[in-house]
C-alpha cells in the first residue's frame, strides 16, 4: 500500500474544482439562434462536476515550470472538455448505454440522441478552438504541439481506438497484454497527455518530461484498475454513473483477470512507481504524489 498520505491532493482538487469550471463555461460560446439546444447541452455537461482530474493535472503539472497560469487554465479547460465529449459519447444507447452520469440523467436522456452527439461534437472541436488561440500560449509551435499531442492522445492510436477494442472485447477474450494496452489508449492516453501538457507549454523536452510521462502512464492504470473495482464494489450514488454495468456487457478489465484481490494489488504496486518517477522533481512534486495515493483511495 502506498504510504502517501492522499489529503493533499483531495484539497487541492477541491480548491481548484470551482475556479477550472468557471474557466471552462466562460469558453462556451452564446446561442445566437436555433442552435441555442445544443449549447444548452454542452453547459450542462460541463456544469455537472465531477473531479477535474484532468485539468487538474495540467494545472498542477504547470506549476512544476512555472508556467503562466493563464496559459495553463485554457489548456486545462480544453482538457476538460475532451474529457466531457468522451463521457457524452461513451454514455449513448450504441455505446455503453447509461442513462446517469456524474449523479444527474446523462445528456441523450436530459435532452435527446441526437443533440447527446452534437454537443459531444461541439466540446471536443471547442477544445481545439480554445487550443488554437493566441490567449492560450504567445508561441505557435508550442500551440502546434499541443493540438498534435492531443490529437494523437485521443484519436485513433489513443481513446478512440481504446473505445474500440473496448466494444469489441465484449464478444472475444482479451489477455493481460491486451487489456493493458485498451487501457492505456482508452483512459490512459489523456491523462498522459495532461500531465504532459505543463512541459510542453513550458518547452521542457527530456528527462523531466519523461518522468512525467512515466507517472501519468501508471497513475492512468491504476485508475481505470481502481475504476473497473468500483463498478463492482461501489454503488451508483457515490460514483454518479450506474454499477455493475461491466459485469452485465462482459467487459474485459483486470478486475475480471486477476480477481479483486490481486487487481487491487497490481494497482497499489502502479502508485508506488508512479510516486517513484518523480523523484526529479523532489519537494516540488509533493501534490502530484498525494493525487497518486489518491487515485487509488478513491471511493468515487
Amino acid at each position: 500500500m502506498c504510504a502517501i498520505n492522499p489529503d493533499l491532493a483531495r484539497r487541492s482538487i477541491k480548491e481548484h474544482a470551482a475556479h477550472i469550471e468557471a474557466n471552462i463555461l466562460k469558453l462556451v460560446p452564446n446561442a445566437d439562434g436555433m442552435e441555442d439546444q445544443v449549447i444548452d447541452a454542452m453547459q450542462y455537461a460541463l456544469a455537472a462536476g465531477g473531479k477535474r482530474l484532468r485539468p487538474f493535472l495540467v494545472m498542477t503539472t504547470s506549476a512544476l515550470f512555472a508556467v503562466d497560469q493563464g496559459y495553463a487554465s485554457r489548456v486545462a479547460a480544453a482538457v476538460e472538455c475532451v474529457h466531457t465529449y468522451s463521457l457524452i459519447h461513451d454514455d449513448l444507447p450504441s455505446m455503453d448505454d447509461d442513462d446517469m452520469r456524474r449523479g444527474q440523467p446523462s445528456v441523450h436522456k436530459k435532452f435527446d440522441e441526437a443533440t447527446a452527439i452534437l454537443a459531444g461534437d461541439g466540446l471536443l472541436t471547442l477544445a481545439f478552438e480554445i487550443m488554437a488561440d493566441v490567449k492560450t500560449h504567445i508561441d505557435p509551435k508550442i500551440r502546434c504541439e499541443l493540438m498534435s499531442s492531443l490529437a494523437m492522445a485521443i484519436g485513433a492510436r489513443g481513446m478512440v481506438g481504446g473505445q474500440m477494442i473496448d466494444l469489441k472485447a465484449e464478444k472475444q477474450s482479451l489477455n493481460q497484454n491486451e487489456i493493458t494496452r485498451m487501457q492505456h489508449m482508452k483512459t490512459g492516453a489523456l491523462i498522459v497527455f495532461s500531465c504532459e501538457a505543463g512541459a510542453i507549454l513550458a518547452n521542457v523536452d527530456g528527462n523531466r518530461r519523461e518522468a512525467l510521462r512515466g507517472y501519468a502512464q501508471n497513475v492512468g492504470l491504476a485508475f481505470q484498475i481502481i475504476d473497473d473495482l468500483l463498478d463492482v464494489e461501489g454503488n451508483s450514488e457515490d460514483i454518479g454513473k450506474t454499477t455493475g454495468k461491466d459485469i452485465e456487457a462482459g467487459k474485459a478489465t483486470l478486475r475480471s483477470l486477476m480477481g479483486p484481490k490481486r487487481a487491487r494489488e497490481y494497482a497499489e504496486g502502479l502508485i508506488e512507481q508512479a510516486a517513484n518517477c518523480l523523484q526529479i522533481f523532489d519537494k516540488k512534486a509533493d501534490v502530484l504524489r498525494s493525487l497518486a495515493a489518491f487515485v487509488l483511495d478513491r471511493a468515487h
